[in-house]
């Protein structure tokens, strides 16, 4: 796990760590937003990928529209993004505990209190930051708009 190698240099050069995780299935603008706002909580923007395979067991077998490496070259390219850690769970919770992260920031479609890894961030001295989504997008939104214009 050569990414917790800089991210334990990050943290001893005094860099706060930021972390965020999704599917990121269609990059849309509620993505950007969300990304722009966590990237400002802190020095260094680390985003979870889940997996072709966890979006799968997550969203059903239509799912995900895009594989793993075209979605993680699509964030990387990303100014606001420092690192893209792809990972198998269903959570990123064991992703959470060994990055071990000062913010932990979700989208406005969470309560703080149902944040996976919440719980360890807090006990850590960290903070969960909620940041408003932007009204009509989501990548099922998307999906269903594209659908009823086809029919």
């Amino acid at each position: 796990m050569a990414f917790l190698e800089t991210i334990d240099l990050w943290k001893q050069n005094g860099l706060r760590i930021v972390f965020t995780n999704g599917c990121f299935d269609l990059l849309h603008s509620g993505h950007l937003s969300l990304l722009e706002a966590a990237s400002k909580l802190g020095d260094k923007l680390v985003v979870g990928l889940n997996s072709d395979d966890s979006i799968r067991r997550l969203k059903g077998l239509s799912r995900p529209i895009r594989p793993l490496q075209e979605r993680q070259k699509l964030l990387e390219a990303l100014r606001v993004v420092d690192m893209v850690i792809p990972f198998e769970e269903d959570t990123p919770l064991e992703l959470i505990r060994n990055l071990n992260p000062q913010v932990l920031v979700k989208g406005g479609d969470y309560l703080a209190t149902d944040v996976v890894g919440a719980d360890f961030i807090k006990k850590n001295g960290g903070e969960i930051v909620i940041v408003p989504l932007i009204p009509n997008q989501s990548t099922t939104q998307i999906l269903k708009s594209i659908s009823e214009k086809d029919q």
